[in-house]
């Protein structure tokens, strides 16, 4: 059956009825899910294979029979490791039905439908007796409901639940345990994803307002490859700690709980930042253990292993603070069931031990829910903010009307500093128009720009106080874009607006180009790629789901990736591909282009980059995708 959804095009912004399938949610989280990326991943499969082998001998050893319970088979990969490595009997369980009947494919196509029960439930849901899922509990538990944040996909309630229920009081488990480290670290690089800096324009300081500074910022995990992240843009405060672990061998809580690591500062300076990952010791002995340590930790950093299901994570204090070298400090993180926080005292702020550890963060100021990480990074990035800032210094005059058609933007403030007449700003929400008045509130200029809370094709002279528009202006940044060519939304919202420009109006940008490169990529493949024979198990028929769904539609369309965190080799030339002036409406009729593009290099082409450049005036461009010029490696945002 199909049904008719209204979605809005976030580059032409009309609302579109579009007639889907109601297998389309479905086939979306299959072809965006990481089954394939965990199966690539040959250093966390061999640990388990290693675990689970050293388990059932344990068990085999005491004379007993050898039952194992998986949570969150997946593929039912460590069920047949289990079976492989002498258990009597696996159930194997998955919440979710197409891999469940997948798994269940799986498991037959490997000769282990005898030895192999796939249970389509939720672990809480399963039962134990005569009539239930299990007959008896089982004395292996193995897992795998780990994310980048190891707690943020619900381990503490299943395993909470599991110990409780499901298997027997001395039973072993795979992993054995988890550890979970920190380091504290000041960096302006990270520090500006999560804080508005201060801005100098044309020698005066726009501040931002003091609300933000106190905010206690988004909730939420920031989770990157950390690998990527150089440790020049980081200075170390502290030690690695080991904050807390989690045997899973044992009943296990899913309560709040909180951890503290003592210190003496390594070195003076702002102490903004918490790093952290953790480790899986796969047996008792910790001699089996798979890290998601970054790669600058390692001596050779070559050898660290890529994944991108287990990342690492960025915590930001609540308020930054100054430490000086040597001062006693205490970190201490804090989880519920599904998340950890982390806060930082001195010596010197500590006061009675029966003072209640900090709440879970979140935001007071709406600016964090406004604007996203990467989107703070655009703001604090000095070298766009000037380009932004010389480009209106060229176009302005003392009788400039201005209006701004971007979401949450800085630059009707940037108009109103370098002397405009007027400005206005169109918002989408009232949440973004909120954040850009607290600005104008902190640096004392709500006279001097009018935020309107309207859409392009509604505004009206009337709005404008019978004004005709000098400067159209964008930088252009929308909430709802993801791709490239979602920024075109400005363009659309510069037609809508034709009638109220004036006849000679500047349009900045003048025009965008979209570019393109085609790339080798140094790990990013692996999400994509089919797997085929895993560990020795035959997982074709995880291939041929993840590939069905895909054909859907996915494969035909583009995904969002930040480049930066994805090292990839040129194997073309960058070219522009397509010109979009922005002096001009949108045309009728739509616009193409084709064309070639020459290997100059061996490799394997895995895909192809696309980025937008905005050209400001002439002279002045600003690229949404590259920081550099391309040489062999691509160096983008």
């Amino acid at each position: 059956m199909k049904t008719f959804c209204g979605r809005a095009n976030p580059t032409t912004g009309a609302l579109e009825w579009v007639e889907e399938s109601e297998e389309y949610d479905y086939h979306q989280e299959i072809a965006r899910s990481c089954y394939a990326d965990m199966l690539h991943d040959h250093d966390r499969n061999q640990k388990y294979y290693e675990g689970i082998r050293a388990a059932v001998a344990r068990v085999k050893a005491r004379g007993e029979k050898v039952i194992v319970l998986d949570i969150g088979t997946g593929t039912g990969l460590l069920s047949m490791m289990a079976v492989t490595a002498g258990a009597d009997f696996c159930y194997a369980v998955e919440v979710f039905k197409p891999m469940a009947e997948t798994a269940q494919s799986i498991v037959e196509k490997n000769g282990f439908a005898d030895k192999i029960k796939i249970i389509n439930k939720h672990s809480t849901d399963v039962t134990v007796g005569a009539d239930g899922d299990m007959p008896v509990k089982a004395n292996i538990l193995i897992t795998e409901l780990f994310d980048t944040e190891l707690i943020g996909e619900g381990a503490l309630p299943s395993y909470e639940h599991a110990h409780r229920n499901l298997v027997q009081a001395r039973c072993e488990a795979v992993p054995h345990r988890a550890t979970v480290y920190a380091q504290l670290v000041e960096s302006e690089l990270l520090w500006s994803w999560a804080q508005l800096q201060p801005v100098e324009v044309d020698g005066a300081w726009l501040l931002p307002p003091p609300a933000v500074g106190r905010c206690a910022g988004a909730h939420s995990v920031c989770d990157i490859q950390l690998s990527q992240v150089s440790p020049g843009s980081f200075t170390p405060l502290g030690p690695v700690c080991a904050m807390f672990s989690v045997d899973f061998s044992k009943p296990v809580s899913s309560a709040f709980q909180s951890h503290s690591s003592r210190f003496a500062a390594q070195s003076g300076g702002g102490a903004q930042v918490v790093l952290s990952w953790w480790d899986l010791d796969m047996d008792p002995s910790g001699t089996i253990m798979c890290t998601m340590a970054p790669s600058w930790t390692y001596q050779q950093p070559e050898m660290a292993p890529w994944r991108d299901h287990w990342m690492q994570s960025v915590y930001f204090l609540p308020a930054g603070s100054h430490v000086t070298e040597g001062e006693q400090l205490s970190l201490t993180v804090c989880h519920d069931d599904y998340s950890l926080w982390y806060s930082l005292q001195s010596d010197s702020q500590q006061s009675s031990h029966s003072e209640a550890p900090p709440s879970r963060p979140c935001c007071t100021c709406q600016t964090h829910l406004v604007w996203t990480r990467p989107r703070f990074g655009e703001l604090n990035d000095r070298r766009r903010t000037e380009s932004y800032v010389s480009a209106l210094r060229s176009v302005l005059r003392e009788d400039s009307v201005c209006l701004s058609v971007s979401d949450g933007s800085l630059l009707p403030v940037f108009a109103h500093m370098l002397g405009a007449k007027k400005v206005f700003g169109l918002e989408n929400s009232r949440m973004s128009k909120g954040v850009i008045e607290q600005v104008l509130e902190a640096n004392l200029m709500t006279e001097g720009v009018e935020l309107l809370e309207i859409r392009a094709e509604q505004l009206t002279s009337t709005d404008l106080s019978g004004k005709q528009i000098s400067v159209l202006m964008g930088e252009p940044y929308f909430s709802t874009s993801l791709l490239p060519w979602h920024s075109l939304f400005f363009w659309y919202c510069r037609t809508a607006l034709a009638a109220l420009l004036r006849p000679n109006a500047t349009i900045l940008p003048c025009s965008a180009s979209l570019h393109m490169v085609a790339v080798e990529f140094q790990d990013l493949w692996r999400i994509r790629a089919s797997c085929g024979i895993c560990e020795g198990f035959d997982v074709t028929p995880m291939d041929e789901m993840v590939q069905h769904s895909l054909d859907f539609r996915e494969s035909r369309e583009a995904e969002p990736h930040p480049l930066w965190e994805y090292p990839c080799r040129a194997l073309t030339q960058s070219t522009s591909v397509m010109t979009f002036n922005f002096t001009q409406c949108v045309p009728q009729q739509p616009i193409s282009s084709q064309g070639s593009l020459p290997f100059i290099r061996a490799g394997r082409c895995h895909g192809v980059a696309l980025w937008m450049e905005f050209h400001l005036t002439d002279d002045i461009t600003v690229s949404a995708g590259l920081t550099g010029p391309i040489t062999e490696q691509v160096r983008g945002k």
